[in-house]
């Protein structure tokens, strides 16, 4: 299943430094029932490649117009994991956290390095949600993924497997320091049963950044919601 709906968020003023926050913005999610993140990654890779290829084929002019040199990304994209993540950005001179989220600036300079999208892949569990699926061959491994535009966009997409059994779920929340009363439809859902699943979001925004060569977010949307600023540019 799928749908395209607007997403609001509470973000802290400094975060529009980034050039690629918004306080509302867009987001395509897909869940696809039964599947593995490996699969759930081929779909994303493959939305990203079928969208650039129709711009490229039928908006070649307004990508001339923008001054935006968009090559074609083809499938298969490379994969990285978290643990090689760290290594590359030490050899670049950055200070890493391991088992935290990598930071944004971070995250730049490795998406910087690639000329073609890429999958960051296996973050810790200490670094993501409650709700990613945990690795039962690897503990403390989650099977989750970012998908990352190359040339210093960033995030293009974030997705996992899915922590769907109500025991697993207690006790990732509790290993969190999650109060689970705030999480009272969820887990009631989860007891009824629900099936295995694995899905991912596209923020709508932040493809149309890359696809057209954007210095910032904000340029992509209409009367934009920037964080921290009112009115908005």
């Amino acid at each position: 299943i799928y749908f395209v709906s607007p997403n609001v968020r509470l973000e802290r003023p400094e975060s529009a430094l980034t050039g690629r926050h918004l306080a509302e913005f867009f987001q395509v999610d897909v869940e696809i029932r039964g599947a593995s993140y490996h699969e759930a990654m081929r779909l994303a890779e493959g939305l990203l490649s079928y969208a650039v290829g129709r711009v490229l084929e039928e908006n070649w002019r307004d990508l001339e117009a923008l001054d935006r040199h968009l090559e074609p990304v083809r499938p298969p994209f490379p994969k990285v994991t978290y643990e090689q993540a760290l290594e590359r950005l030490k050899a670049m001179g950055f200070k890493v956290r391991p088992g935290e989220e990598i930071p944004w600036d971070q995250e730049v300079a490795l998406s910087a390095s690639f000329s073609k999208p890429f999958f960051l892949i296996d973050f810790p569990k200490t670094a993501r949600g409650f709700y990613d699926r945990e690795d039962p061959e690897r503990p403390g491994v989650l099977r989750d993924f970012d998908l990352i535009y190359p040339e210093g966009f960033g995030e293009a997409a974030s997705g996992a497997e899915r922590e769907y059994e109500y025991g697993k779920v207690l006790k990732r929340l509790a290993e969190s320091g999650e109060d689970p009363s705030e999480y009272g439809w969820y887990l009631d859902m989860l007891k009824e049963g629900i099936s295995p699943s694995a899905g991912f979001g596209i923020g709508v925004e932040r493809l149309t950044r890359y696809i057209c060569g954007l210095p910032a977010v904000w340029e992509a949307r209409p009367y934009p919601k920037v964080p921290g600023i009112v009115p908005t540019p």
